[in-house]
């Protein structure tokens, strides 16, 4: 919980009016500023989008790739806003806060918030697998404590910020979830949320087109150490195999499903529709789970929450239990049954490892008609793009696919190397795609879509399935 006296330094970045206001000369000396103009005024919530100003609130200005938020300081005051964080000089008698670098003040505030909580802070990071992950961490830790996790994806340097002054008295435990797309990232974000345990669930092939290596993402992702005290936990992945060969001077946590020697294993896997059953065996316990969720992928994100619910002092039933009310967040393999049609939308992103997760789930899954794949490209994998592409039309094959839909230019990879496959289709229009799939699917099939963001294949699911 956040300590009272702290309260009197720092507040609610909702403007909810439910923490203490904070003076301005306080706020000058948090961002390493200097007060313009200065006046005898309190702020009640930070907002960096104008369409949001409240009356009191302080408005930072952010520069982003379309809109510069300096421009948009003179509408702010004009709304209510009591003061404005800038990094250059403005001509106004309204008092604001010069600092150089917006951006960077707006972390140190989050960083001074994050200190004034005493309560469990989780953070989770990895190349594929970190949202759910941190969904299935924080339905665990909401069975014992109020848990604040990240939404949605707000996971870099201005979401994460946003996430830490949601933060108020009530609040036992936050699940934050840091992105990267770059090394340094991941340091900036720790040292602002300061973890008391950390979570890396995998190290894959995401972001390789500006990282170069899979050794500079594994670099990348133990930055979130940086944040971390000395004796805090980390939790890995210990069937991946970059991260079996870290070597720490912490305690080390291993979550697997192939790893004998891990320390948290998942056996007696058996998908159930679309749930799995499995046991968890660490030490000499075992803990039966019921997991509303499908692939073996999801059962390891379920370690991770099972790990941590253990370091956060529950018991192993209510920590199983919680596992059980685990809803997937966006379009992140959502399952539900359309006309006969089993779905599978997973449509939110898309990797190498990511792909086989999807593939390989699609093949466990028992249904009555046949098994589709609609799968579109994979973005950001520079050099080995063209054989990312290619090795997901052979596992499609492998894993026993009666038709594979494809779509996009980098996806005609996947249809040319799905030979064997009884129907192989591919298109570079979703309408195309989208009739030829109405034509073709019939109750009892399952489908899964599959595909980075960017190729927004939802809009398929809509036209075929949502009519």
């Amino acid at each position: 919980m956040v300590r009272a006296e702290a309260l009197k330094s720092y507040w609610n970045i909702l403007g909810e009016g439910n923490l203490e206001a904070l003076t301005l000369i306080q706020v000058a000396q948090a961002v390493r500023g200097e007060l313009r103009n200065p006046a005898d005024l309190t702020v009640n919530a930070v907002v960096i989008d104008n369409r949001l100003v409240t009356t009191g609130c302080l408005f930072v200005a952010i520069r982003g790739e379309r809109f510069d938020g300096h421009d948009f300081i003179p509408s702010a005051f004009e709304s209510g806003a009591a003061a404005a964080v800038s990094d250059r000089e403005i001509e106004t008698d309204r008092p604001y806060i010069l600092v150089k670098d917006t951006r960077e003040a707006l972390l140190d505030l989050a960083r001074c918030y994050r200190r004034a909580f005493d309560g469990l802070v989780v953070g989770v990071t990895g190349s594929v697998g970190k949202t759910t992950t941190k969904e299935m961490i924080a339905a665990v830790l909401s069975a014992g404590y109020k848990t604040l996790k990240t939404q949605g994806n707000l996971n870099n340097a201005i979401g994460l910020p946003r996430t830490i002054f949601e933060l108020d008295s009530t609040y036992e435990a936050a699940v934050i979830e840091m992105g990267m797309s770059a090394l340094g990232e991941i340091s900036l974000l720790t040292r602002t949320a300061l973890p008391d345990i950390g979570v890396i669930t995998n190290i894959g092939v995401s972001h390789l087109e500006t990282l170069g290596t899979r050794e500079n993402i594994l670099k990348a992702k133990l930055e979130i150490l940086e944040g971390m005290a000395p004796g805090a936990p980390l939790v890995i992945n210990g069937d991946n195999d970059l991260l079996q060969t870290v070597q720490l001077d912490r305690p080390v946590l291993t979550c697997g499903i192939d790893n004998p020697d891990a320390d948290y294993r998942a056996v007696n896997i058996q998908p159930r529709g679309f749930d799995t059953e499995f046991d968890i065996v660490y030490g000499e316990n075992a803990v039966h789970v019921l997991l509303p969720a499908i692939g073996e992928h999801n059962v390891l994100n379920a370690l991770f929450g099972f790990a941590v619910g253990r370091f956060a002092g529950m018991e192993d039933a209510a920590i199983a239990t919680a596992l059980g009310t685990y809803t997937p967040s966006g379009m992140r393999q959502n399952t539900r049954t359309v006309n006969g049609v089993m779905l599978i939308e997973d449509c939110y992103n898309a990797s190498p490892d990511s792909m086989r997760a999807a593939l390989t789930t699609l093949q466990q899954l028992s249904c009555a008609g046949r098994k589709i794949a609609v799968l579109g490209d994979m973005l950001e994998l520079g050099p080995v793009s063209q054989q990312a592409h290619a090795e997901a039309g052979e596992l499609a094959q492998k894993c026993g696919v009666d038709a594979l839909f494809c779509f996009g230019a980098l996806s005609r990879e996947t249809a040319k190397h799905g030979e064997g496959i009884p129907h192989v289709e591919w298109f570079d229009d979703k309408q195309s795609l989208a009739q030829s799939l109405s034509g073709f699917v019939q109750p009892g099939d399952a489908v899964i879509f599959k595909a980075s963001r960017g190729m927004k294949l939802e809009e398929v699911i809509h036209a075929v399935f949502d009519k």
